[in-house]
């Protein structure tokens, strides 16, 4: 059932030219797909889902460990500091290095990672990068570092699927598949949220709605969750109260605080990217001392606020009832800033969702206490400006509102808020692509893909696909008319279930999907094709 199918008969049917006959040989063709690959990526939901749910008890154990060493460290107020400061410190240090000498792919989120797996500029490691991303993220998590669970578990799920993919033999663009359900099912058992898992693949990983891929990943998505739910019950991540609909005339406010979590999500995507400069010129041999006054500092603020380490599920759990005074929320966000750009930026396995939601949570709290101060009539609660300001960060942020959205409404379970958070997610998402800032994990692939290749030609032939973006600089030429340095060649384009091979008088179109094969000779192709599509 799961092993390879000969696809010869459909193969003969495809090249049938009556269009009548085609159409019902295309139907089959996708039906074909579907039947193999269902089961396929329900295999790779099982799997992800039973790991990811391992990683987050070990997490829970690991947190639990921390919290009770700085509960019992206060017993000495002289000099207890130094455990929690020690105990961090020597956790950053052990992560970091288990990382960089078995599996740097390992480092950071892994989300940029997939990414590059799915343009063809990277293979996938899975015997190695399996247990170091496992075991590495419970000890940098564990151990309190400003990360979140979410990264690791994306990338888990879709190493799991290139791990299915490659024992079952299945082509390129099935494993390929496979690794977007897998990174979908990650988030799904991750969060218990199935839909954002399943949108996150759709519109930040792979950009892609053939119909195929979308059953995939809403497959891979369900069952992880049904995993993850047996395992941890079937609560959403945060507990709040349930807060009444908005009045309509407190819209304005919401789109205002868009505004906002828009501008100051920039800030956040400048930070992490600057933490990362900073880091990286550290020579190696120099590069533990860093690492560990990272781990010392981190270990410093858990003395004093244990709630400010770690992925700041309980500071966001905090702000979400509404609990934070407005005099300390700016302090707070400042200091989760830094550490979670000083953490992201030593390289350990950790990502940025859980860590911008709770910073989301502090702006839209303080936002709404502001709110209330100066219209007390129009904001009765200002809590409810913390559930909305974390999707909105997030938009802001990742610029992927419809899973932002879908996200935050699982992970609180509240459906009345849904015409604030469409509003709000919508004018955080306008004011960053206004002012033309990249999304984190945009900037994140591109880093790594410059410094895969230092801006020098392939090491070798890369088949790579891109989608042209509406409005894009090769929206409506024929291909005859780009301009291609030679070695770079469009061998196939897709629009809809439509699949053709080009030639040099076929016009390109909005959404249409182009698959080009790129020699190590083609010089600066890579970046020609990206900006011809409207991606950078």
């Amino acid at each position: 059932m799961f092993g390879r199918n000969n696809s010869s008969d459909y193969s003969r049917l495809a090249n049938n030219s009556n269009p009548s006959q085609s159409e019902i040989q295309d139907y089959l063709v996708v039906r074909h797909e579907r039947r193999s690959l269902y089961p396929r990526a329900a295999l790779v939901g099982l799997i992800a889902g039973t790991i990811v749910l391992a990683f987050r008890a070990a997490l829970t154990g690991a947190e639990s460990l921390r919290n009770e060493l700085i509960s019992w460290a206060h017993n000495s107020p002289d000099y207890g500091w130094m455990f929690p400061v020690l105990f961090v410190a020597l956790g950053t240090i052990v992560s970091v290095s288990l990382t960089r000498r078995f599996s740097p792919e390992a480092a950071g989120s892994g989300i940029p990672y997939l990414k590059a797996v799915l343009h063809r500029f990277r293979d996938v490691k899975w015997k190695s990068l399996l247990p170091v991303k496992f075991f590495g993220g419970i000890i940098a998590l564990g151990c309190g570092l400003a990360l979140g669970r979410e990264g690791p578990s994306v990338q888990i799920g879709g190493v799991v699927g290139d791990a299915v993919a490659r024992q079952l033999k299945v082509s390129d663009k099935e494993r390929h598949t496979l690794i977007s359900s897998g990174a979908g099912a990650g988030l799904a058992a991750a969060f218990n949220t199935p839909l954002a898992g399943f949108l996150f693949v759709l519109e930040e990983l792979r950009r892609d709605f053939q119909p195929v891929v979308f059953g995939a990943a809403l497959v891979s998505a369900v069952v992880a969750n049904i995993v993850a739910r047996i395992g941890s019950g079937q609560f959403p991540l945060f507990t709040i109260p349930s807060y009444d609909v908005p009045e309509l005339t407190s819209l304005p406010l919401f789109a205002l605080l868009g505004l906002v979590a828009g501008l100051l999500g920039i800030v956040f995507n400048r930070s992490i990217l600057l933490g990362i400069r900073l880091y990286s010129r550290i020579p190696k041999h120099l590069a533990i001392v860093p690492i560990a006054l990272t781990g010392g500092l981190v270990g410093l603020v858990g003395w004093f606020y244990p709630s400010l380490i770690g992925g700041g599920h309980e500071l966001t759990e905090t702000a979400l009832k509404g609990e934070l005074l407005l005099a300390v929320i700016p302090l707070f966000f400042i200091i989760r800033l830094i550490l979670t750009s000083a953490s992201y930026g030593t390289g350990a396995p950790g990502g940025i969702f859980m860590p911008l939601l709770a910073l989301g949570s502090l702006v839209g709290l303080a936002f709404g206490q502001i709110a209330h101060n100066y219209a007390p009539g129009l904001v009765i609660d200002p809590a409810i400006f913390a559930v909305v300001g974390m999707a909105a960060y997030f938009t802001a942020v990742v610029r992927a509102p419809l899973t932002g959205v879908v996200l935050i409404v699982e992970m609180t379970g509240n459906y009345s808020l849904m015409l604030p958070l469409l509003l709000s997610c919508f004018f955080a998402y306008a004011i960053t692509e206004l002012l033309k800032d990249k999304p984190i994990y945009e900037a994140l692939f591109e880093r790594d893909i410059r410094k895969l290749n230092g801006n020098a030609p392939l090491r070798k032939p890369t088949v790579v696909e891109y989608v042209i973006e509406d409005g894009a600089p090769f929206d409506g030429k024929e291909i005859r008319q780009l301009g291609l340095p030679k070695g770079c060649i469009i061998v196939g384009c897709a629009l809809g279930d439509n699949e053709f091979v080009p030639d040099g008088h076929t016009r390109l179109e909005t959404h249409m999907r182009i698959t080009t094969a790129i020699s190590p000779d083609a010089h600066g192709a890579v970046d020609m094709l990206r900006r011809g599509c409207g991606i950078a």
